[in-house]
């Protein structure tokens, strides 16, 4: 009797967890007619049928969906994303290493500067690891090493802008549709004069997959704009970023008008503490995806 209760709860469970189309459609932001579509030309979802006909679809779908989603915005076809996401490729599981010998072909290429080779390394990437994983173990940390190896001199400028474009330009592509959805509202801007934004877009996507929408304003946004945003009140919070102190510095009355208006976070090199506690701001913690998920938890004191 106990196991036939068991049972019976087991497949209590698991039928509530089958959900219609339009919740698949919400939950991956992905619109009910290109599910559809997916379903019908790539066969990428498996429903099961109620007695009624009705379809209903479960997580594992809802990974695929997504999976798909981000290998087309990284720049993948979307025949060939269908095949990977069916495969049931690890990037729905964030534990999966990044391949290393395929890291390094990317390394490589941006070295010699081979965008064909670079953007192949990058999509077998996508296919083989989270987009956050990519991010954080791979796009971000790879920039880092060439703008330092620019910075003392064993790499040339063009080689730095050429390794920042191709990276910055798969970010956007990720990017795109990030303010799809019903959550907060993030607003992303550099300071005046800051014209690195590729961390605050990396910081963008790991905002919108942990469930906030995202406002971008850019490089060198005009501090109006910021206040103006600030005022709306069409945010939910603001996230400002340099790698300048001095931007800090130079802001900083503005800035503490602007938190006072939403809750405000810094973030990039230029960023401290004490900055932050100067103009009532919240301090990013380093990790880039920690950071997108505690943001809005809770408010910094004034």
């Amino acid at each position: 009797m106990t196991y036939g209760f068991v049972k019976c709860l087991s497949q209590v469970c698991i039928m509530t967890q089958m959900i219609r189309i339009g919740e698949v459609a919400k939950r991956s932001g992905v619109s009910t007619e290109l599910l559809r579509a997916w379903e019908r030309r790539y066969a990428l979802l498996a429903p099961a049928r109620t007695s009624g006909g009705y379809r209903l679809y479960g997580d594992e779908d809802v990974a695929r969906v997504r999976h798909m989603r981000d290998l087309i915005e990284g720049g993948m076809s979307a025949g060939q994303a269908a095949d990977v996401a069916r495969a049931g490729a690890p990037a729905a599981s964030p534990g999966v290493p990044v391949p290393s010998a395929i890291a390094s072909e990317l390394a490589t290429a941006l070295d010699v500067l081979d965008e064909s080779s670079a953007q192949s390394a990058i999509d077998r990437l996508l296919a083989a690891v989270t987009v956050e994983t990519f991010l954080t173990d791979v796009a971000l940390p790879l920039l880092r090493r060439i703008g330092d190896e620019w910075a003392a001199g064993r790499t040339s400028v063009g080689h730095e802008h050429f390794a920042t474009a191709l990276v910055r330009g798969r970010l956007l592509g990720l990017a795109r549709g990030w303010d799809r959805g019903d959550g907060p509202r993030v607003g992303l801007a550099c300071l005046p004069g800051e014209q690195h934004d590729v961390g605050l877009i990396a910081f963008g996507i790991a905002l919108s997959r942990s469930g906030k929408r995202v406002l971008y304003l850019g490089q060198d946004t005009p501090l109006a704009s910021l206040r103006a945003l600030a005022d709306s009140k069409r945010c939910d919070a603001l996230v400002v970023s340099s790698v300048d102190r001095q931007l800090f510095a130079k802001h900083a009355r503005e800035l503490r008008a602007a938190a006072k208006a939403v809750p405000l976070a810094i973030g990039g090199a230029g960023a401290d503490a004490a900055t932050a506690k100067r103009i009532g701001a919240r301090l990013l913690p380093p990790d880039l995806i920690l950071a997108a998920r505690e943001l809005l938890t809770s408010r910094p004191r004034r």
